[in-house]
């Protein structure tokens, strides 16, 4: 199983403010949903709650210390990361062998181990927030990148561990 983070980082290492996103990237949302179309996606709890609603063709898992956490019908709630990667080592058949780490930042930091590569839109500015991306340099090297300048410089990366 290939296990995949994809976030959206500011050149300080942010990824969100108050649970959401501090920037408006079209072009980023199209991405995200291209590329975890049709697989499963493993979040955290406050990740999940950002949604208006589960996002289509793709199996949710949620992360959450809450006991007796209810979310959407087709929703799987687990305890742990080592419940979560578990739980989607049974679905690869109906959702393939790549799993998409989606956030947030705790979720990030406690899966970077397990992470065989990472997408990561590199936004070219700083920005406010609370929650940050993880130290991730050391161990992984740039393998693409697509460089994009609308409505300001950004980078699609993909990173794969060295």
């Amino acid at each position: 199983m290939i296990i995949t983070h994809i976030a959206a980082m500011a050149k300080n290492r942010v990824i969100g403010t108050d649970g959401d996103l501090p920037w408006d990237l079209p072009e980023d949302m199209k991405f995200f949903r291209e590329k975890t179309s049709g697989h499963m996606i493993v979040m955290g709890r406050k990740t999940y709650e950002s949604f208006p609603k589960p996002l289509k063709n793709r199996l949710h898992i949620v992360i959450t210390r809450q006991k007796d956490y209810k979310a959407a019908e087709d929703v799987k709630v687990c305890s742990s990361i080592d419940e979560a990667l578990d739980f989607c080592s049974k679905q690869t058949k109906r959702w393939g062998n790549e799993v998409f780490i989606i956030g947030g930042g705790q979720i990030y930091k406690q899966t970077l181990d397990h992470a065989h590569k990472l997408y990561i839109t590199e936004i070219d500015k700083d920005f406010e927030g609370d929650t940050k991306y993880p130290e991730f340099e050391s161990d992984f090297v740039i393998a693409e990148k697509d460089d994009r300048f609308d409505p300001l410089n950004f980078s699609f990366c993909l990173y794969t561990r060295k």
